[in-house]
């Protein structure tokens, strides 16, 4: 059955859930006779996932598109409790079939280690027990962007999302950027007891669920669920530090440079993102069309296919690009599999920032575009180290196009800058989110208020010291709170941080010698998930290396391209 009001294709009908358990079930039962079969059988069972995933994405799409939709939600949370469920079940039964199967000794070492190694990883982690903790888990987490998608504030009479908001934040007049910041957290804090009872809970089956596999804690739950091969929590703890160390004295430097800029001696937290008063906010479009023709042209620059990707996309309403009350905040990329494209959701508010997004969302289209020849699922499911590398990459080198948006060579010079400053003072950031959930879960007993307490003394320790935030320490310790991987998609940071080193890597190879970059760059997203993230970042021609050395290396690059530009 094709559903052809939607975007994307549903094969079954989940409401009639005997077929979906049927297939699953002939796949369980077939004969497997000759190594032939077995890579048969496993091509199946890999369309299978795809039609299932992208039913089921496109189910997640609708929801967060108005989470006030009553048929949307309902069909959101019915895959929740009973599509979900029976995948898990059936998938670690199909795990099984695969790892006893006899055959599997004859495969290809070359091509099939790695799916090998994470059928028996996935098996390790498996206990029906969590199936039913999971579905309480999914649950607490559509609360979560039922609370915050719902979130408005009075402007002048009018009623405004909280996206919205963000944007009088760059308002040169500081009253208006006080007043906007004071909206938003009054919000953020009207929710904050309902947000930190849905975090307790969720600690608490995330806990049970790390028991119920084995292991001592959820934290090293989640670096087996994501396959973490490549890097160890210590690895994490020792970049944090190197970002400390390298980082955050170029952060100093540039926010005391905002502080002067601006003309301030008490430079507050409403006051980081603002322009000077002799300077507008950039605004990169005015309507959504001009939006993606600019994209769309920027992406050309690069790569004819990376245009037509997005005018394909547009013509086939897969852009959901503009803010609205009700749609959950934030954006993401969708791969759809049977579609054979991507889905891109997003707030636009029409600010520089709402530019980037798109350009990065698209990073990650191209990169699934790129995968689509690969067969297995399994391998076009990339670790998001390399997924991140993707479109954070594609962020820096369109940058030599941005003339497209940005007519005035002012304005591209502050677009320029402002990137390159935001990565600098990204960083810290990243990893106090990151160092927080590592915290979270080695401590589970923890109370609602050290909770609180432990993300303020993190924003401190990473803090480069310029911002007064002497009245606003309850908003300052909120921020989490409005982070929602911490909510869904739990230690998922880390690898923004990295994959920001992996791009500005890129971005340095570009600046030497864009053709050749630009190859590397769609040699790596071609091989999805097929090697291993240092032979992925290999084939890019830079380095899986998050050291101090390389940090600072990458610090020293940053300030050098700062300073041509000023």
């Amino acid at each position: 059955m094709m559903n052809t009001t939607k975007v994307y294709i549903e094969k079954y009908d989940f409401k009639d859930k005997s077929k979906v358990e049927d297939h699953f079930q002939s796949l369980l039962e077939r004969n497997i006779t000759s190594v032939e079969e077995l890579e048969n059988w496993l091509k199946d069972v890999s369309d299978f996932y795809d039609a299932i995933q992208e039913a089921m994405d496109g189910h997640y799409i609708d929801f967060q598109a108005n989470n006030e939709d009553q048929e949307a939600k309902e069909a959101f949370e019915y895959d929740q409790e009973k599509i979900e469920p029976l995948v898990k079940r059936y998938q670690a039964k199909l795990d099984e079939k695969f790892m006893n199967t006899q055959w599997k000794e004859n495969l290809s070492e070359a091509e099939y280690s790695r799916l090998i190694r994470s059928k028996q990883n996935a098996l390790e982690l498996f206990n029906e027990a969590n199936v039913e903790l999971e579905i309480e888990e999914d649950k607490l987490a559509t609360q979560y962007f039922e609370h915050t998608g719902a979130l408005t504030a009075e402007w002048n009479g009018e009623e405004k999302t909280i996206t919205q908001l963000f944007t009088y934040l760059q308002d040169p007049d500081r009253s208006i950027r006080k007043k906007a910041f004071g909206l938003i957290f009054n919000e953020i804090l009207e929710v904050k007891p309902d947000l930190q009872d849905i975090m307790s809970r969720l600690i608490e089956i995330r806990e049970e669920k790390a028991k119920n596999s084995g292991l001592e804690n959820y934290r090293d739950y989640m670096f087996k669920k994501y396959e973490r091969f490549d890097y160890t929590p210590e690895d994490c703890k020792e970049l944090a530090e190197s970002i400390k160390t390298h980082v955050l004295p170029l952060a100093k430097d540039i926010q005391d440079e905002h502080r002067r800029e601006l003309g301030l001696e008490d430079y507050r937290p409403y006051d980081t993102k603002a322009v000077p008063s002799d300077k507008k906010p950039l605004k990169p479009f005015k309507t959504t069309e001009e939006f993606v023709d600019k994209t769309a042209t920027v992406l050309g620059e690069l790569d004819p296919r990376f245009k037509e990707l997005i005018e394909i996309m547009n013509e086939r309403g897969m852009l959901d690009l503009e803010n609205l009350k009700n749609k959950s905040p934030g954006g993401f990329c969708t791969p759809l599999p049977i579609s054979e494209l991507s889905f891109i959701f997003m707030n636009a508010a029409n600010t520089h920032s709402d530019m980037m997004t798109l350009v990065h969302e698209m990073g990650h289209c191209v990169h699934n575009d790129l995968k689509r020849p690969i067969e297995l699922s399994y391998y076009r499911d990339t670790p998001m180290e390399s997924s991140e590398l993707a479109s954070m990459t594609m962020e820096l080198i369109t940058m030599d196009y941005w003339h497209h948006f940005y007519d005035k060579k002012e304005d591209l010079k502050r677009a320029k800058l402002d990137v390159l400053k935001d990565i600098v003072m990204f960083l810290p950031g990243g990893v106090v989110i990151d160092q927080f959930q590592h915290w979270m879960y080695e401590n589970p007993n923890h109370t609602k208020e050290d909770r609180m307490n432990k993300y303020m003394e993190l924003r401190q320790e990473f803090d480069p010291g310029v911002v007064n935030f002497d009245g606003y320490e309850e908003a300052r310790k909120a921020q989490w709170l409005f982070v929602l991987h911490i909510f869904e998609v739990p230690f998922y940071y880390i690898e923004y941080v990295i994959a920001q080193l992996g791009a500005v890597q890129m971005y340095k190879q570009y600046r030497e010698d864009p053709e050749k970059a630009l190859q590397n760059y769609k040699e790596a997203l071609s091989l999805g998930n097929t090697k291993s993230l240092y032979e992925v970042y290999e084939a890019a021609g830079i380095k899986f290396d998050f050291s101090a050395e390389m940090v600072k290396e990458l610090m020293d690059f940053i300030q050098a391209e700062i300073d041509e530009l000023e």
